[in-house]
């Protein structure tokens, strides 16, 4: 019996699939299938039901699968004290984001804290806030990054990353001398939004109470699941839209002329980072978010006066 052999159970328990598991562990479906029936023989218990489709996980084996990753676990544990034992920042930590924060700073932040900690094994998910909650209940993820505040995240530690204005996204050209706009001033038959479960969609409805708008053809039936299909729909349809701070800085000059602000209170949201504690990766976790505050405090150029600024639930 090995580390490995217990690895492989637990990714097709999570699968179902001796193949999916197979791919997802980067070794062939045979040299898998192969260490298993090993281990199955070692311990003389039938772990895999591999008559049904999908795979089922026998009584006997689900009790193995437990105790095979409470030891992954330990192993873990003692791989990451090793590591700051040795002042060395490293181990593996999966990390869901939602699609309007992932796309700006998977790309940046996260590409520059891998390279710089190399020793960090870092698996990242595009997640809506729901799924990203259950996901850290289950165990599948050790951190989520989310919109906040958002109540079914209470139960967890939450370490707050950045503040962003939400901002104007409009192919209409703006007239008032002082750029600004009131939500009144938004046309409700023009707007583009997120597909229903978005915490954006949510906030931009928040903000100007809209709905839908109908300015795509009545035989299409669409829901975006990310900002820059709305920001191509602006350009391309024209109407309006909302994107986060962030957004701007993966714009075009031209598109940069589209973006406006709404008039004070300046609508914003709050990013953070959630997670159960303690957490023996908990040191992963504190590295990372202080290299995002960092790096994305330099990025947000118009929260300047707090005062001046309303947040916006994501709920």
């Amino acid at each position: 019996m090995n580390i490995q052999q217990l690895e492989y159970l637990i990714a097709v328990d999570k699968y179902k699939h001796f193949g999916k598991a197979a791919q997802a562990c980067f070794i062939t479906q045979p040299t898998l299938s192969a260490m298993i029936q090993k281990l199955e023989d070692e311990l003389d218990v039938k772990i895999f039901d591999r008559t049904t489709h999908p795979i089922r996980t026998t009584d006997v084996g689900s009790q193995i699968i437990v105790h095979a990753k409470t030891i992954i676990d330990s192993v873990n544990e003692l791989r990451n004290k090793a590591d700051l034992l040795n002042n060395v920042l490293g181990g593996k930590i999966n990390l869901g984001i939602i699609p309007t924060v992932s796309t700006y700073i998977l790309p940046t932040e996260i590409f520059d804290f891998l390279q710089i900690n190399q020793k960090v094994e870092m698996q990242v998910k595009e997640m809506t806030t729901e799924n990203i909650i259950k996901s850290l209940k289950s165990g599948e993820l050790d951190a989520g990054i989310i919109s906040t505040p958002f109540d079914a995240a209470s139960e967890f530690y939450q370490d707050f990353l950045f503040n962003e204005e939400l901002l104007i996204y409009s192919s209409e050209n703006i007239t008032k001398e002082d750029s600004y706009i009131v939500p009144e001033d938004i046309d409700v038959n023009k707007v583009w939004l997120l597909e229903e479960g978005n915490c954006l969609r949510t906030q931009f409805e928040n903000i100007c109470h809209l709905k839908e708008n109908t300015m795509k053809p009545k035989n299409l039936d669409f829901m975006a699941s990310n900002i820059n299909t709305l920001i191509q729909m602006v350009d391309k349809v024209g109407g309006i839209s909302i994107i986060p701070e962030m957004a701007t800085h993966q714009l075009s000059e031209e598109q940069n002329k589209k973006v406006s602000r709404f008039r004070k209170p300046f609508p914003f949201r709050e990013i953070s980072i959630i997670y159960y504690k303690p957490t023996y990766k908990q040191k992963i976790i504190d590295e990372f978010t202080s290299f995002v505050k960092k790096s994305v405090e330099n990025k947000l150029n118009y929260f300047e006066k707090p005062e001046d600024y309303i947040s916006i639930k994501p709920q």
